[in-house]
């Protein structure tokens, strides 16, 4: 009878969607031995103490299912962080969620306030995680460029973006892939704008600890309008050099929390128990986090110092792990599109990049591609030697 056995056709809920760049660059960087600089993960380790902190709440007894929202320990220490940076206090107890990671908490907070019919303004270029998440609510993507070349928000075009049916819309600063970061200017602005309306702000903000030469974050937390439209998303992994934990949060007004946590408690319900107590324990200490921009401008300055002696034209990187570089002046290869660059330059040159035609939907074409330089400084510096070499 296993003649008779047939599997039953599934429409698809996201036909458009297939193996993301980051998976297949990564497998091709494996299949040549070439550096990752591709996806987004460091190659180092986390701090000790961190590991440490984990072992001693699994022998605590710290690992049976947390409430739903998150261990309380761990929501007053973020709402205590974002208070001492920001100077805004959010209630640990009805304001903070704590997910399995920033796309799930991304995907939480769409499917909980975004209806079907509704519009969502999103910034291209963006993470990929977006456009499908709005699908998958229903929602109506409505793709507004950022500025050509400097990566800074059209305040315009988003302007004449805003309608009757616009529901939300996703800010991701320090931004990726650019790596351009959000001003104060540019913050008044949006809260200028949005004070019309009843727009929910999505605030991608995981790099928060990412920002360079003195800047400083402008959380939608620094400004109160923002604040009370908006769903912040931060994630630990980012943070603490561990995105294989996965675990994040969302901290926002308590009426959007509310919608936010029906639809987490069915999504992924709780997170990690152990990590949590681990994590809470370990922001007791505010130096890894405020020492993280010294640490990531060390590195990008590196790998900036690097690129001078080859023909990529490194773009401004103000902000997250990401540098962009304009491969347009070299030589026979400036002509490839980006993807088949980036399959060159990982398959011959030995060093993996990720191509920011990946961020539009369209694909948009502008000889730009993405390097990560959360690495080791032999592993910047054996990629550096390997693009002077045949990059130059």
């Amino acid at each position: 009878m296993t003649g008779l056995a047939r599997t039953p056709v599934a429409p698809s809920r996201l036909p458009r969607v297939g193996t993301t760049i980051f998976t297949t660059m990564s497998a091709l960087a494996q299949q040549h031995g070439a550096v990752n600089l591709g996806q987004g993960f460091p190659d180092f380790a986390c701090d000790p103490r961190l590991i440490d902190a984990v072992t001693h709440a699994m022998q605590a007894g710290h690992n049976q299912y947390p409430p739903m929202a998150g261990v309380a320990v761990l929501r007053e220490a973020v709402a205590s962080k974002i208070e001492a940076l920001c100077g805004h206090r959010y209630d640990p107890g009805n304001e903070i969620t704590i997910t399995a990671g920033a796309t799930q908490a991304i995907l939480t907070a769409i499917l909980a306030l975004v209806h079907p019919g509704d519009e969502v303004i999103v910034l291209e270029p963006c993470y990929d995680s977006y456009e499908p998440n709005i699908e998958l609510a229903g929602g109506k993507v409505v793709r507004v460029p950022l500025e050509s070349g400097s990566f800074r928000p059209n305040f315009k075009a988003i302007e004449n973006a805003l309608t009757p049916r616009t529901r939300a819309m996703l800010v991701n600063t320090p931004h990726n892939p650019s790596a351009a970061v959000w001003s104060e200017v540019d913050m008044h602005r949006l809260a200028s704008l949005l004070r019309p309306t009843d727009v929910i702000v999505i605030a991608d903000e995981v790099y928060e600890h990412m920002v360079y030469d003195g800047a400083v974050h402008q959380s939608v937390a620094r400004h109160p309008e923002l604040a009370a439209r908006s769903v912040l998303i931060s994630s630990f992994g980012k943070s603490f050099h561990v995105t294989g934990w996965k675990v994040g949060y969302a901290a926002a007004p308590a009426a959007l929390s509310a919608e936010f946590r029906k639809v987490h408690q069915f999504n992924v319900f709780t997170v990690n128990t152990p990590m949590q107590h681990a994590i809470a324990r370990y922001l007791t200490d505010p130096g890894p986090y405020r020492d993280l921009p010294a640490f990531y401008q060390a590195k990008r300055d590196r790998f900036r110092s690097g690129l001078a002696a080859t023909a990529l034209r490194p773009l401004p990187c103000a902000g997250s792990y990401f540098q962009c570089v304009d491969y347009s002046a070299l030589g026979e290869h400036r002509n490839r599109d980006e993807a088949s660059f980036c399959r060159w330059l990982t398959a011959e040159v030995g060093v993996a990049a990720i191509p920011l035609s990946a961020f539009y939907a369209q694909g948009l074409e502008q000889r730009l591609v993405r390097f990560c330089f959360a690495k080791l400084d032999a592993t910047l510096d054996t990629a550096l030697q390997r693009l002077q070499r045949h990059a130059g």
